[in-house]
C-alpha cells in the first residue's frame, strides 16, 4: 500500500493514496491498535511541527506536548531537537511509542525528505507503526476545529504561479475529500470545486488573496494562525478516509507534489533516481 510516491502531475488528478481512495483509513481493525503514545511530524511547509500524544483507542488525545520551528532552512537542524523536546515533555523515549503519524505532503521537497527520513529511521529502529495523512488535510482540519464540517480549501505555494490545493469536509469521525491534492492554479481549483469553500487556508492562499477572497467570500488564513499541523495529525489519523498505512518504511515516500529542480537536474545527469539517504546502503 505504501510504495514510492511521485509528483502530482496533470494525469494524476485526483490522485490519492490507496487508503483514502478506499475510504478505509486507519486503523482497519478496532480502536485498540491506536492506543498508547503516538509521535506526529509535519515538515511540508515553512513551519516544522512535532507533537506527542497518548490515545486510548480511537477516542480523543488524552495528553499532548509538542514544539514547532518556523523557517524552511531550519528543518534539518531542528527536527531532532523538536522530537526530543516533545518526547521529553511526556517523559517517554522512542521505544515507548506505538507509532508515528507523518504529514504526507504535498509541499516542500526538502522539508518532506527531512521529516520522513527522521520518522523512517525511528520507525525502523524501534519497530513502530507508520501512517501518513495529507498535509493539506491537516491544514483544513486545523481550520475545521472552529468551523466544523464545512468545505475548507487548503493551498500551499507550489511556485510557478501554482498551488498544491485540495478541498475537504472534516467530520468528527471521517474526512470527506471534495478535491484531492493536486498541482494547479487557483482558477483551476475554483473550477474543480463541487462546492464553494467557506474558508481557504495556507501560504498559497495568502499569495493569491484577492482571488481567494472573491471565491470563498472570506479572507485567507495563514498557516501560523492555525493549530500546529502535527497536533492536528494526532487527532486526525484515526478518522475514516484520512490516513494511509505505511507497510514498508524503507521504500515509502511522501507525496512531494513536484520534484525539486535540483533533483530533476541530478537524475537527468545521472540517469537514475536520486538516492534516499534514509535507506540503508548495500
Amino acid at each position: 500500500m505504501a510504495g514510492a510516491r511521485g509528483p502530482l502531475g496533470a494525469a494524476a488528478r485526483p490522485a490519492l493514496p490507496p487508503g483514502l481512495r478506499s475510504g478505509t483509513g486507519y486503523p482497519r481493525t478496532g480502536g485498540d491498535s491506536v492506543s498508547g503514545y503516538w509521535l506526529a511530524i509535519d515538515t511540508a511547509t515553512e513551519i516544522a511541527s512535532v507533537a506527542v500524544g497518548r490515545r486510548a483507542g480511537a477516542g480523543p488525545v488524552q495528553s499532548e506536548t509538542g514544539a514547532h520551528a518556523q523557517g524552511a532552512r531550519r528543518h534539518a537542524s531542528e527536527i531532532v531537537r523538536l522530537v526530543d523536546f516533545a518526547l521529553a515533555g511526556l517523559g517517554i523515549r522512542p521505544a515507548d511509542l506505538s507509532g508515528i503519524v507523518l504529514g504526507d505532503g504535498p509541499g516542500s521537497f526538502t522539508g518532506l525528505r527531512i521529516g520522513w527520513a527522521a520518522a523512517k529511521g525511528l520507525a525502523q529502529e524501534a519497530g513502530l507503526d507508520l501512517v501518513a495523512v495529507p498535509s493539506l488535510m491537516a491544514a483544513a482540519a486545523g481550520a475545521a476545529v472552529k468551523l466544523g464540517p464545512v468545505p475548507i480549501a487548503a493551498c500551499f505555494d507550489a511556485l510557478r504561479g501554482q498551488v498544491y490545493g485540495a478541498i475537504y469536509v472534516v467530520h468528527p469521525g471521517r474526512v470527506q475529500t471534495l478535491v484531492a491534492p493536486a498541482v494547479l492554479t487557483v482558477p483551476e481549483l475554483v473550477r474543480a470545486a463541487p462546492l464553494r469553500p467557506q474558508l481557504v487556508v495556507g501560504d498559497g492562499a495568502m499569495l493569491y488573496a484577492d482571488a481567494v477572497r472573491a471565491w470563498s467570500g472570506a479572507a485567507p488564513v495563514p498557516l501560523a494562525a492555525l493549530p500546529p499541523a502535527a497536533s492536528v495529525l494526532l487527532s486526525l489519523f484515526t478518522r475514516e478516509g484520512a490516513a494511509r498505512v505505511i507497510t514498508d518504511p524503507v521504500t515509502a515516500e511522501p507525496v512531494y507534489g513536484r520534484l525539486a529542480e535540483a533533483q530533476v537536474k541530478w537524475e537527468a545527469r545521472h540517469g537514475r533516481p536520486l538516492p534516499d539517504p534514509s535507506r540503508p546502503r548495500g
